[in-house]
């Protein structure tokens, strides 16, 4: 945590910095320092998180059966794992965050659904084939 002496010096050469490149009249000078400074300590202040919690009916419109909407940006997947890692969320986390049951689905019905008859299918197949040999 800088201290209030390091805070003023670096507003101080920022503003120099735009001064010398910029016209700025020489009575607003220090208000524009106090902003700048203003500016800086809150850079220091982790901002409160805004915690909203989500109602039944929501939860339930964001459930359908080819899609999962996501509550992180509003869109629409039909498997929400790869898009929560790429924003830095576990599964776990992202329920945590926006108050999901813990069995709320991550992958949408219709599109597990398909993947699990490729995948008996495909098991089929092998097993047609073990039986052959």
């Amino acid at each position: 945590m800088p201290t209030t002496s390091q805070t003023l010096e670096l507003a101080a050469k920022i503003l120099c910095a735009y001064v010398s490149k910029n016209s700025v009249p020489a009575a607003i000078l220090p208000t524009l320092l106090a902003e700048i400074h203003r500016s800086i300590v809150a850079l220091d202040k982790l901002p409160q998180p805004q915690i909203t919690r989500l109602t039944e009916a929501q939860i339930r419109a964001s459930i359908r059966p080819d899609t999962l909407m996501s509550f992180e940006d509003g869109k629409l997947y039909k498997a929400l794992r790869r898009h929560l890692t790429l924003r830095g969320l576990t599964p776990e986390a992202y329920k945590a965050k926006w108050g999901l049951p813990i069995d709320y689905p991550l992958v949408a019905a219709t599109y597990s659904a398909r993947r699990s008859k490729i995948s008996r299918e495909i098991g089929l197949v092998q097993r047609l084939r073990q039986a052959a040999e």
